[in-house]
Order: C-alpha cells, then sequence, then structure tokens
C-alpha cells in the first residue's frame, strides 16, 4: 500500500507518520474511484451549489435554517480566514472544539477546504485530555466555540504546538474572532488542491485507556462512506432529514450528520443537547427521516415515547455503537412500526462496514457486510473458524485502519485483515451476530459466556430500563456474571428483585448464564455516543 498518489501538503506530518506500508491492512479499492485530485470539503459544499443543490437546506440548527448556497458562501469566508489572517498551511492540523451545531460543520467543512487535518474533539474533554491529542498530533491551530475556551485555552498556555487558538461562535450570531475575521472575504474560495490520499482527518478513538489512538482517514474515504453505506444501505434522495445524538467528533457521527446527507443533496437537523425527548421532538417537528443513535438511546427513546408520539416520517433507525439488543429492536418495531437497522462500525474502519438492510433486517443480527467490504470470523490463529463458532472478526474493504505513529498497529491489522477487537459468530445463511466485545466474554467454569447476551434477556423483563454485564473474579468459578441493572420507576432495589430477575434470565437463556451477583445502580457509565464503559464497572 505505499504506492500512495500525489499530495498537496506543504507540512507533510501526517503522510510521513503513516504506518510502515507492511502494516498496512489490505485495501480494496473496486468500485470506488476518484480523481488524483479531490477535496472532500469542496465536495459537500461548492460542488453540491454547481449540481444545483444551492437552495435546498443543507443544515437546520440553533433557530436558523442554510442552504447549500449559504453553507458554500460560509464555509469559503472562513477559508480565507484562517488561510490569510491565521496562516493555516496545508497539512497542518487543526483542532476543532464544539458541541453539535452548524458553525462546527462550518469550520470543519472549511478547514478541510483549506487543506488542512482536522481533529474534531468532544465539548467535555478537560485541558489534560486535550493536552494528550494535542501532543499526539502536533496541533498548530484550533478552533473553539467561545462557550468553551476555558479548557483549550489551559491546554495551550502548555503546549509547544498549539500557539493560535480562535474562537468562533458556536450559536452563529458572528460575534467571535474567527466570524468577524471572515464577514468581510469573499464568498468564492479555491479549495487547496489535495490528494486523493491525503490525509484530512484525524478520528481518536474513544473509550480506551492510556496514550489516545489516532486512526488516519485520506479525503477519499470520507466520500467512500456515503457513496458505499450510505448510498447502497440507506438510499439517501435530497428529501431525506437527518437528526441524532452522537457528537461530531466521532466519525460515526460525522458520518450520520455531517457527511451522509452533505452528499445527497439531503439536510442534517443538528442539536446541542440531543437527549431522546428532544430527539423525538425534533423527529416530529422536522419530519426526519434518517435517526442515528446509540441502542441505549432508543431504549430510552420508546419509555419517552407518549401514545401521541408521531415518529411516521421516519424510514429508517440507525442503531450502531454497540450491539442492538433484540428486546430493544423489537419493542422500536411493534411501537413505531419502522424498520431499525443495526450495524457495527469503527473509528479505525471510518463508518459502518457490516449492517442490516432494510428487506433483510433480523433481532438480535447485526445482517451482512456493506458493498466493498468483506468479513470473516477467525481463531487466535487467524484461521476461519467454522458457521456457528464464535471468534474473532476480521474485515478487508475500501477503509481500513492506519494508525497515527502507533506499535499498536500490529494488534490491530493481521495478515492484512482489520480484527476489530469484536467477538462474532457467522449463521448458515452468511450473516453476522455480534457475541461480545473479545475482552467482554465471560469464562466462568468452563462456560464461555457473552454478556450481550445475558442484558438482552434482562432487558426483555419490564423491571429494567437499563443493564451491563461483566465478568467478575471468583475463587470457585474464575468468573462469575455481575449484571449492573438501572430498574424501570417503581420496582424496588430488593432481594426479591434480583431472585426475580435472576429466575426471568434462566427461564430465557441457557440457565447456567444467569447473573450470580445483581447490583442496582441509578445509571451506568457511558461515552458521549452513547457506549457502555463496562470497563469502568469492572474498576
Amino acid at each position: 500500500m505505499a504506492n500512495l498518489g500525489p499530495s498537496g501538503h506543504i507540512d507533510s506530518f501526517t503522510r510521513d507518520n503513516l504506518p510502515k506500508p507492511e502494516a498496512w491492512p489490505q485495501i480494496d479499492l473496486s468500485g470506488f474511484d476518484y480523481p488524483d485530485w479531490i477535496n472532500a470539503g469542496a465536495e459537500l459544499t461548492d460542488h453540491m451549489v454547481e449540481r444545483g443543490f444551492g437552495d435546498r437546506n443543507a443544515l437546520v440548527g440553533n433557530g436558523r435554517a442554510r442552504t447549500y448556497k449559504e453553507l458554500s458562501d460560509w464555509t469559503n469566508r472562513l477559508a480565507h480566514a484562517l488561510v490569510e489572517d491565521y496562516e493555516v498551511k496545508p497539512g497542518n492540523r487543526v483542532l476543532i472544539r464544539s458541541a453539535n451545531n452548524p458553525a462546527m460543520v462550518a469550520c470543519w467543512l472549511a478547514a478541510t477546504k483549506a487543506g488542512a487535518v482536522v481533529v474534531n474533539s468532544m465539548p467535555m474533554l478537560r485541558a489534560g485530555e486535550l493536552s494528550k491529542i494535542i501532543d499526539k498530533a502536533e496541533i498548530s491551530h484550533a478552533l473553539c466555540d467561545t462557550r468553551l475556551m476555558d479548557e483549550l485555552v489551559s491546554a495551550a498556555k502548555g503546549s509547544k504546538h498549539l500557539n493560535t487558538v480562535i474562537g468562533f461562535d458556536g450559536t452563529a450570531n458572528h460575534d467571535a474572532e474567527l466570524d468577524r475575521a471572515a464577514l468581510t472575504k469573499p464568498v468564492r474560495f479555491d479549495a487547496i488542491r489535495t490528494g486523493r490520499d491525503d490525509v484530512a482527518l484525524l478520528g481518536f478513538t474513544s473509550g480506551s485507556t492510556g496514550e489516545p489512538k489516532a486512526t488516519m482517514h485520506f479525503h477519499r474515504d470520507l466520500l467512500i462512506i456515503a457513496d458505499g453505506y450510505a448510498r447502497e444501505v440507506l438510499g439517501v434522495t435530497p428529501e431525506d432529514v437527518f437528526v441524532g445524538s452522537p457528537p461530531l467528533a466521532f466519525t460515526f457521527g460525522l458520518g450520520g450528520l455531517a457527511v451522509f446527507p452533505l452528499r445527497f443533496g439531503a439536510s442534517a437537523v443538528l442539536l446541542e443537547n440531543a437527549s431522546p425527548p428532544n430527539m423525538i421532538e425534533i423527529i416530529e417537528k422536522h419530519r426526519a427521516t434518517i435517526c442515528f443513535t446509540a441502542p441505549t438511546a432508543y431504549r430510552v427513546m420508546l419509555r419517552a415515547m407518549d401514545d401521541g408520539a408521531d415518529l411516521s416520517s421516519l424510514r429508517a433507525a440507525v442503531s450502531a455503537g454497540e450491539t442492538l439488543p433484540a428486546p430493544i429492536w423489537e419493542e422500536w418495531q411493534q411501537k413505531t412500526g419502522k424498520p431499525m437497522l443495526d450495524g457495527i462500525g469503527a473509528t479505525e474502519m471510518l463508518h459502518i462496514f457490516i449492517t442490516n438492510r432494510f428487506d433483510d433486517s433480523h433481532p438480535g443480527c447485526t445482517g451482512r457486510p456493506v458493498g466493498g467490504y468483506r468479513a470473516r470470523i477467525v481463531d487466535e490463529n487467524g484461521k476461519e473458524v467454522q458457521r456457528g463458532e464464535t471468534g474473532r472478526l476480521a474485515v478487508i474493504g475500501p477503509t481500513g485502519c492506519r494508525y497515527l505513529n502507533d506499535e499498536r498497529q500490529a494488534e490491530y491489522v493481521k495478515d492484512g485483515w482489520n480484527l476489530t477487537g469484536d467477538s462474532f459468530w457467522q449463521d448458515e445463511d452468511g450473516r453476522f451476530h455480534f457475541a461480545a466485545r473479545s475482552d467482554d466474554i465471560i469464562l466462568s467454569s468452563g462456560y464461555n459466556i457473552a454478556g450481550p447476551d445475558v442484558e438482552a434477556a434482562l432487558l426483555a423483563h419490564d423491571d429494567v430500563l437499563e443493564c451491563a454485564v461483566i465478568g467478575i473474579p471468583d475463587e470457585e468459578r474464575g468468573q462469575i456474571v455481575q449484571a449492573h441493572v438501572v430498574l424501570a420507576e417503581g420496582v424496588s432495589a430488593d432481594e426479591a428483585t434480583v431472585l426475580r430477575l435472576q429466575q426471568h434470565v434462566k427461564d430465557t437463556i441457557a440457565p447456567y448464564k444467569y447473573p450470580r451477583s445483581v447490583v442496582f445502580c441509578t445509571s451506568l457509565p457511558k461515552t458521549q455516543t452513547g457506549k457502555i464503559q463496562r470497563f469502568r464497572l469492572r474498576q
């Protein structure tokens, strides 16, 4: 994979820090053909205007809608400011810190047009966490919502890399430094000529401990996820309205709430506070057609729905971030009559690569590979296992893992295959079924128990609002199953409830899988994308 196309980067840091060619996964680009020179920021804005979408709404948020023409003009002015006033050079790393709002998307697109390598970051991160990202990616410039400046300014003070922090107005009243600099600029900007194999985005992985890992994604990769999954599986049209809760700082959110709608002339409604009740209200108000969020959020949405909730506009509820338990899939179908598509993606792969389809969706099943991807289940030696046998998920496709200067590349990529860290099994029809994260398999008295099996059984009980299952050490059995349970309103956290839930699990799945320990709690630790942080429960 060393034969990369030409680069438009003056600052060659990202290309210099790609993994060695022999450490790359196999990349299969058949079906995806892009010119040597392409800029994803221009493709999603200026080129959409040229194609006739100028008067259509692109982004809705903070009380107003913006058309494709407005977005194009806005991002071009911002790009002028970045290049002319702040001396952003092609290949410089630019960090963006904001909640989900149109201004964040505009800054991302503008920095991409200026040839920068963007690092989108979470508004919740503290100075210490930001410092690690800044040092790892050697970030020189940061664009920050003025409401979130304190932690970033603190991180910049101790940084030898970050020398320019520029405030923008996330509420889009244009009363901040970057907005003022952009106001007098022309609305035309010739996007920097970047190579399709130039790094456009560094995605830092969530939920991992230790030194952060940065995944490297090219301009072509940002288009591949839309021209693959969004086109083939979702069949996006200009009439679609996207809504969801994942932060734009994560690739699941950036794809689902920015790249996918903008690639097809659709629109996205961006919420700074995307709580499940808010999501129901936004779907109703904006007649949203495609919703992206995590299973835990769908569970809460179901609880928050009253009999009058009108989700008739929705044509797809996409679930990813972690596996979708069958009871949530079944309850969603029953309550809304709308399809729910479970899928699995990874920051390393950029977006979803195995998914259910509208005409092939099943509870407790993740589906089949997206076009262009191949997947198989392998043992510890990389040998494919029999159908029905649980093993490690291995994937090859048009995107793949490239860590920025990180020895952990050798753990993720083996013999050209991406090993996602998930345990799966494949049924006789070739569909893939999630078993557990590879480190979430519980070994108890010689039995392999997948925590999600137990969670699905517990979630099928009316007393349970949310739950997470882990293995804890046990002298006699090695490990036992421990369930952390958030009870439904009005249910007593007492021994009778423990016994009732244990018996329910025994009646629902193999009795040896039941939780010998049940811990009641008021909430579960989660990432901002809604993933349950089981490692924190283990601690």
